[in-house]
């Protein structure tokens, strides 16, 4: 294995986290803690896990943080009256409501009933449109960590051909977006594209975030493509359950010029920069 084309998630994520550690110092000096508030609605064990980790480490870099647990059987009109009580609270920069949701809840009532200026996510439609037209807010946190990984390999992207898998509001559309924005040539693969592997051959970035385990092999993937794996699922494998991207990891990094693994390298990422967008938020709140 050449581990010198592995794109390490955990280090460039904790070079981020420095930097938002010296942003909470300042907002400190001017009488200012970052709160991020997150709300989570019923038992699923992935989302559970997932946000205790985003508790653990906003209370590490110095960010208040305060989880809000609703059960599964939770309406949509009392999750609005909760956020809009989160809206109001001075001391909440960042508000996050936890997805999925279970699936008698309007998730696009929900996310549009966050203050834009607080939508630490990057999900309103407010913030959607900011970053379409390239004005700042608050942008979705796993693009940002794909487009900052890219950059670790090739910092200036104009007239690449970058191909994205995955069509999601989540990942695919804005990082597709991001990415458009770097002067790339995009395209978008979903699974109406007629022979996507002879596109992605043409790629010198790929984007996987189609949440389909082993997808991408040798046969998608040209000499010296960077490839960024957003996939994360859970396979069984010799009797065990283990994560798997949407890249066949082993196959992919022979010929890639760079590759992150799963785990280890995207998911990071998404955390750090939740916590950017939080202080964001905070430096807005007494900018603005």
């Amino acid at each position: 294995m050449k581990k010198s084309n592995i794109i390490d998630g955990k280090k460039v994520a904790k070079s981020v986290i420095k930097g938002v550690k010296e942003d909470i110092k300042i907002l400190e000096s001017k009488g200012v803690i970052p709160g991020l508030a997150v709300i989570i609605v019923g038992d699923d064990p992935g989302s559970k896990i997932y946000v205790a980790r985003k508790r653990e480490m906003a209370r590490k870099v110095g960010i208040k943080s305060f989880v809000f647990e609703m059960p599964s059987q939770t309406d949509t009109k009392e999750i609005i009256d909760k956020i809009k009580v989160l809206n109001l609270d001075n001391s909440i920069h960042g508000i996050l409501v936890q997805l999925p949701l279970p699936k008698h809840i309007d998730t696009v009532s929900i996310i549009n009933t966050i203050d834009p200026s607080k939508d630490v996510d990057g999900f309103t439609v407010e913030n959607v449109g900011k970053l379409v037209t390239k004005q700042d807010g608050l942008a979705p946190c796993t693009p940002q960590g794909c487009l900052h990984l890219i950059k670790t390999i090739e910092p200036n992207l104009k007239g690449l051909h970058a191909v994205v898998v995955g069509r999601s509001n989540i990942v695919g559309k804005p990082v597709a977006d991001m990415l458009l924005h770097e002067d790339c040539t995009v395209t978008t693969i979903h699974s109406k594209t007629k022979n996507p592997e002879k596109i992605a051959k043409t790629a010198d970035i790929i984007i996987a975030a189609a949440g389909s385990p082993g997808l991408l092999d040798k046969n998608w993937v040209k000499e010296g493509t960077i490839v960024i794996d957003v996939g994360i699922s859970r396979v069984s494998k010799d009797n065990k359950f283990v994560l798997s991207g949407d890249v066949n990891f082993q196959e992919v990094q022979k010929i890639a010029k760079a590759i992150t693994p799963v785990p280890g390298g995207v998911g990071p990422m998404t955390i750090s920069y939740l916590l950017k967008n939080t202080v964001k938020a905070a430096y807005n709140s007494i900018t603005n």
